[in-house]
């Protein structure tokens, strides 16, 4: 299954029954949730792996894009830390409260995933002068995101975890 972000295309491995959705245009979200308690965030995609019973929350960042939102690198790990805690809050929501019966089919599926893991995918000119340290990122996500994945990720095209069944092109 291919889901477009910008001009990146995540090709998901879905031939085991595995599925991909992009969260953050769910009509759910969209119409129901987005502004419980004065406003909430959303990851791009939500990836449910049947083969390691995994659900991915993966946000997307191109900062070779001229329009990608700005945030400051040291804000960066808290944006993607809030956007999944309300993410898996939106989730819950959904698994009881949803119009559309796949997304309530989607979102009981995911809480019934073994193990949440977070992603943040993040393209970048290597030479800018705002280039924006991985490492650093991934600090924050670590400490942020412990009780929900202590192993986040930060990735881009070239870097991806061999545990991540998916493709960027």
């Amino acid at each position: 299954m291919d889901i477009q972000e910008g001009v990146l295309t995540f090709s998901f491995a879905t031939s085991d029954g595995s599925l991909a959705s992009q969260y953050d245009t769910w009509a759910f979200y969209r119409k129901q949730f987005i502004n419980v308690a004065n406003g909430t965030k959303a990851v791009d995609f939500i990836y449910l792996d049947n083969n390691q019973k995994t659900a991915w929350l993966i946000e997307v960042k191109d900062y070779r894009h001229p329009d990608t939102e700005q945030i400051k690198p040291s804000k960066l790990g808290e944006v993607v830390a809030l956007k999944v805690r309300d993410t898996l809050a939106g989730l819950v929501a959904a698994s009881c409260n949803a119009n559309d019966p796949q997304e309530k089919k989607l979102a009981k599926q995911a809480l019934k995933t073994k193990s949440f893991r977070v992603v943040l995918h993040m393209e970048q000119h290597q030479h800018r002068l705002k280039f924006i340290d991985p490492a650093d990122v991934l600090l924050k996500l670590k400490q942020k995101l412990k009780a929900v994945d202590a192993h986040p990720c930060v990735v881009h095209q070239g870097n991806l975890k061999s545990a991540m069944r998916w493709t960027v092109s």
